[in-house]
């Protein structure tokens, strides 16, 4: 290999060797500078004339700053960056708690969500700290930078997964706890869609006139048994039995497998659902694949039916199936939490003011019934009362 030419300049321990630019190409003058420090030689680039914008008079200034130990030599400098990055590989901040916790919770449900969270929310203010360098203050800014633009139940999920990681760093004596509480958010997520008769029958119609294969009856199917849209997507034909009148719901919003009933309307609804690619799954996606997405075909019937835009094509006919179950009468909060799968009766509560508004009617029921037997008492009185008065009048007579 060729030795590189050195190139003396007018300035003691300043030289230079030819090289290319990074940005065009074109020569370039690399400057170095030549010294000692406690004694020893040290031989280190000063930069590059173009990219650095260095000259020999720089170069010489650069020097006599390192000779008297203003400034820290390369060597010096890239032990300090070495040591700083082996220091902060030994802290546990944010960023590195949550590569832990992934690591502690494989396949936990959310997950994908929750990465996006992190990502787009934690990571850029809070990656790089420890949480004791986290303030009260820090987590109100971002709850008041997340609420401009994202709805409240998006910050509260944002604000509980930071708090989630930083409970496991504490749990796991990685970390002390913070001297502090995270606080939630207020969010009011208790909204209960319903359809009133003529809903309910612009509904069906759409379904009834509408051609894709499987929307219509995934509707029909939450109308008939609540099922919420993702227990519909993983739904296997293997999971319907048919002959003892249940469907098994698999990993109903991450909890415990459960069995709702396979009711009249749902039994003859899944015994016509043509069985699509020869797939496991009742309502596949592409090529037979489990389904993640139909929110085009579903939102074009709820259209179609003129139903109101706020409507939620499919989670909206869960609340209906269970608004129509509550205000029935017939059927207790116990018994509807379990249809719906509720792990939290607090999640049935909502729809305690119908069960209350059936009973009330029920009760209201026994009072007309006495108001009507005494008002046919009363007829029955007064036409005796005329008899006796007209017996009377054809006696005098």
């Amino acid at each position: 290999m060729a030795k590189i030419k050195r190139h003396k300049t007018n300035y003691p321990g300043v030289y230079y060797i030819m090289g290319k630019a990074v940005a065009t190409g074109k020569p370039e003058r690399i400057y170095y500078i030549r010294y000692r420090k406690i004694g020893k030689p040290v031989e280190e680039k000063a930069g590059r004339q173009f990219q650095d914008d260095m000259t020999p008079a720089r170069a010489a200034n650069k020097r006599a700053l390192k000779i008297e130990g203003e400034q820290p030599s390369n060597q010096e400098i890239r032990e300090a960056e070495k040591a700083k990055k082996a220091e902060a590989a030994q802290r546990w901040t944010i960023n590195r708690l949550w590569k832990e916790y992934k690591k502690n919770k494989p396949g936990l449900k959310g997950m994908v969500t929750d990465e996006n969270r992190f990502n787009n929310h934690i990571k850029p203010g809070f990656g790089n700290k420890e949480p004791k360098d986290i303030l009260p203050l820090d987590i109100k800014r971002l709850e008041i930078k997340l609420s401009r633009t994202k709805a409240p139940a998006t910050v509260a999920n944002v604000l509980e997964l930071l708090r989630r990681i930083i409970n496991f760093g504490a749990k796991n004596h990685l970390i002390s706890p913070l001297g502090f509480t995270i606080e939630m958010p207020a969010v009011n997520n208790e909204k209960t869609e319903d359809l009133n008769p003529d809903e309910l029958a612009s509904l069906l119609t759409a379904i009834d006139e509408d051609n894709h294969p499987q929307a219509g009856d995934m509707m029909r199917l939450a109308l008939f048994t609540g099922m919420r849209r993702g227990e519909m997507f993983k739904l296997k034909w293997k999971h319907i039995d048919f002959v003892r009148g249940f469907i098994n719901i698999k990993d109903p919003k991450g909890g415990p497998d459960q069995k709702i009933p396979l009711t009249d309307a749902a039994q003859e609804l899944l015994k016509s659902h043509p069985k699509i690619n020869r797939s496991p799954y009742v309502f596949p996606g592409r090529g037979g694949r489990r389904r993640t997405d139909i929110n085009k075909a579903v939102n074009k019937i709820k259209n179609d039916a003129g139903l109101p835009a706020d409507f939620r094509a499919l989670h909206g006919l869960r609340h209906a199936y269970a608004s129509m179950l509550a205000s029935s009468g017939n059927v207790d909060l116990y018994t509807l939490q379990k249809l719906l799968t509720h792990k939290d009766p607090k999640m049935t509560q909502r729809y305690a003011h119908l069960r209350d508004y059936a009973l009330k009617k029920a009760g209201n029921l026994a009072g007309d019934l006495i108001k009507q037997s005494t008002e046919r008492q009363k007829k029955k009185k007064e036409r005796q009362k005329k008899k006796k008065a007209a017996e009377r009048n054809y006696i005098k007579k």
